[in-house]
């Protein structure tokens, strides 16, 4: 493979070299059957695990296949990568079981467990920049001064066919699959996969998946060239690229049949879902596919999908606000700001009100001095309740009794 070449792209056999290299280092990731999603989505649908890798993302397939095609003169200089989490893990890990030194650039934004996790794999951390754009410029800059050889997150002919490995592997477990669905950031993944599945079967449509926030690989398509977005954060930090690749655009554009986006509400619902129904933790950008799929994003029927569950690196203050979120937005949480008559039982009163509509409480707070009437208090209610319907008959009841409240959040 020419990482170099503009004119050539990388074809199934160097997928298939790659996936020979690398599959003994590799934990062979589950495809299992989802009845939720089937259900929900009218077709049959199948989660391949990536986030069960030991780094807890697909990203070890390239980060390995490169590192294992490195001479010994480039392992002897040292690595460098630039990533948000995934990439850093995956570089950091391979590297280290193989004696050779790695530095990882990583943004000042990256969520404290993947910036511990790469440091706990033994690579050097850097933080620099506001996204990965920058970290990457710092990467490279790096590299040049000291010496350390580049390894790029996704725009890299090894690192594009040891991604392509997945393909390969879906194909063994699930070979009469009809449409596969994976989250794109810079390219690397779908350009592989598609490659090896397309060369291979060219009946099975790929869609790949972006945040509406970063959809850059969408915009690249759309004008036939590459484009650089604005800066925009998103739940999804593993796919938030600015640019996508120059070696994985021609891929993208030969292989892949539609490229569709997903808003931030739908990705931390597609996150909860899977948490709750089928017990597995997913990152934004992981639960980018089956955001896809509940949100009818992707237009299939009766067909055989299979969901790129590509990671599962999630900060766990992140996934606490989703998944309060996510309970709020179902009708199982509850906040209220309660004006209550300032005199004594009043409290316990309307306590036996919400106990009778059978509302838990679990958080309270309590205000006599700002923004109430003289005679009253403000009392914050937070309060686990059984659904949407339940909430409803709560407020009507309160009502009723005469209360004054309003809905926090």
């Amino acid at each position: 493979m020419s990482a170099g070449a503009a004119t050539t792209m990388v074809t199934v056999d160097d997928v298939r070299r790659a996936y020979a290299r690398i599959r003994e280092s590799l934990f062979l990731s589950p495809c299992s059957h989802s009845e939720t999603f089937s259900q929900l989505s009218g077709n049959k649908v199948f989660l391949k695990m990536e986030n069960l890798q030991m780094t807890g993302a697909y990203k070890e397939r390239g980060a390995l296949n490169k590192i294992l095609l490195l001479s010994e003169e480039e392992r002897s200089r040292g690595l460098i990568a630039a990533s948000a989490g995934n990439h850093a893990q995956a570089v950091s890990y391979h590297a280290s079981k193989r004696g050779v030194p790695a530095q990882i650039v990583m943004p000042l934004a990256t969520p404290l467990n993947k910036v511990m996790a790469t440091r706990r794999f033994g690579g050097e951390v850097v933080l620099f920049g506001a996204n990965y754009d920058e970290a990457c410029d710092e990467a490279k800059r790096r590299s040049a001064e000291q010496g350390l050889t580049f390894i790029h997150a996704f725009d890299d002919d090894a690192v594009i066919a040891g991604q392509g490995s997945l393909g390969l592997e879906l194909l063994g477990q699930l070979p009469d699959v009809d449409v596969v669905i994976t989250a794109i950031g810079g390219g690397g993944l779908i350009s592989g996969m598609a490659c090896a599945l397309k060369e291979i079967n060219p009946r099975i449509k790929v869609i790949g998946v972006q945040t509406s926030r970063l959809p850059s690989m969408k915009a690249a398509v759309e004008a036939g060239h590459l484009i650089t977005l604005p800066v925009a954060s998103t739940l999804a930090d593993g796919i938030a690229v600015r640019t996508a690749g120059t070696r994985t655009l021609p891929m993208v554009q030969k292989y892949v049949d539609e490229i569709v986006t997903v808003e931030e509400e739908e990705i931390a619902s597609a996150i909860l879902l899977l948490l709750e129904r089928e017990k597995t933790v997913a990152e934004g950008a992981g639960a980018a596919a089956v955001a896809a799929i509940l949100h009818h994003k992707v237009h299939c029927s009766g067909q055989r999908i299979a969901a790129i569950i590509s990671g599962g690196n999630i900060d766990v203050g992140i996934l606490s606000r989703i998944i309060e979120r996510g309970l709020a937005k179902d009708g199982r949480l509850i906040r209220l700001r309660i004006h209550l008559p300032d005199y004594p039982g009043a409290l316990h009163k309307l306590t036996g009100l919400l106990a009778d509509h059978r509302a838990n409480i679990v958080e309270t707070s309590y205000d006599r001095k700002f923004g109430v009437d003289l005679g009253y208090s403000a009392i914050d209610l937070t309060m686990e309740t059984r659904g949407n319907e339940h909430v409803e008959h709560l407020l009507a009841a309160l009502a009723a009794a005469g209360y004054q409240f309003e809905r926090i959040g």
